[in-house]
This record gives structure tokens, sequence and C-alpha cells, in this order.
């Protein structure tokens, strides 16, 4: 008789959800400084993203990058599904070495500047990561998680600039237009990944009214 062919593996939704506002959110570059909490209007944006994720017929799992503002906003959605968000370094913030904790002000006057939004491939942070390392952690992260989970739907809890790449890479898209992504603070992008590749389903699908759409 012919041997079957295993059944091909179900896809798996992943719901990449961006941290909550900080104090510092749009002014300064916090990186992987520890200590930066959610402010007030954060934690009512985690809330509000508690809310949104319950309304899913079924969650799995939840992760977390390993920074406090990222572990705050999965709180709510953890004690909401009765799970536990699980810290997974490969969500974590990119590495900007010395630029961390810089005002984006003075960040936007440097030469340096324009490479980081024109060119951002061929950059790497003085001390730190570079835009294509970024990526593939946080791509070889979520297809670990993928393969952790199949046909199962999980939320990420990350930051702006790996969800871009994340979101880029899915889209077929070169890295040196990642920067035309916007994410905001508690937005949700969902991406079906299967067999045949991934499905960007929605991006920056966020929980605040229109006046507040802006790059941040």
């Amino acid at each position: 008789m012919p041997r079957r062919r295993p059944a091909p593996s179900p896809s798996t939704l992943v719901l990449l959800v961006r941290h909550g506002q900080t104090p510092t959110t749009g002014k300064t570059l916090p990186g992987r400084a520890a200590g930066l909490h959610l402010s007030d209007a954060g934690r009512e944006q985690a809330e509000a993203v508690a809310l949104r994720l319950k309304e899913l017929p079924k969650l799995d799992a939840l992760y977390s990058s390993p920074l406090e503002r990222a572990r705050e906003t999965a709180a709510p959605t953890a004690k909401a599904r009765g799970l536990k968000a699980t810290v997974e370094r490969s969500l974590l913030e990119c590495d900007f070495g010395e630029w961390t904790g810089a005002e984006l002000k003075d960040l936007g006057k440097l030469p340096e500047w324009q490479t980081v939004q024109r060119y951002p491939s061929g950059f790497r942070f003085p001390g730190g990561e570079s835009f294509a390392q970024m990526q593939t952690r946080m791509v070889d992260g979520i297809a670990k998680l993928v393969d952790r989970h199949p046909g199962e739907t999980i939320a990420c809890f990350s930051h702006a600039d790996p969800i871009k790449a994340a979101v880029a890479h899915a889209l077929g898209t070169h890295l040196d237009l990642f920067q035309r992504i916007v994410i905001s603070t508690c937005s949700i992008t969902a991406i079906a990944y299967g067999r045949s590749g991934p499905a960007v389903l929605t991006v920056n699908s966020f929980t605040g009214a229109l006046a507040d759409l802006k790059v941040s």
C-alpha cells in the first residue's frame, strides 16, 4: 500500500503585542536599561489589551520580553486567562549599546541617525546590536515558539523595533524598509505561521482613538 503523507502542520497564530506607554515613550531610547515601568496610561493600555485578548476563543500561551515594561503589560492578560507569562529572551528590545538612555531629540541631530532611518540593515549601535542581528534573533525566537505550539494561539509581549523587524520578515520586505512600519504602544500585530509561510493578518491594531495615531 502507498505510504500516507503526514498531514501538514496546522498554522500557529502569533500575536505580537508592544508594551504599554512608559514615562519615556517618544522621548528617550530606553533600550534594555532596567527599572523602566509602565506609566498610568500604560497600565490602562495593558488592561485594555487584556480585555481584547479575552475575546479570543482560545489563548494557549503567553511569552514576554524580560524587561519590566513588557512583563507588566502581559500581567493583566495572564491574570484574565489564568496563564503564566513565560520570559523569552528573544523578545528583548534591541541592544542600543552606548545610545541607551539617550534623548531622541539629541540622537536625531547625529549624522548616524540618517543611517538608522534609511539604511538600518547596515547599522550597528555603538557597543550594541545591529538591526540585522535583532531581526535574526526575533525571527528565530518566533520560529522556535511556533514549533513548540503547532496549531495554537500565543501572545508575545515585546518592543516596537523587534516587532517591526518580524513584520518586515513575514512580508518579505527588506530590512531597510522596516522603519516605514509603525507599532504603537499596546498595539496587537497578528501573524499566522503555517507550512506555506507566514500570513500577516493585522498590523498595529491598537485600542486608542484615531486622534492618538502617531509615530512614537
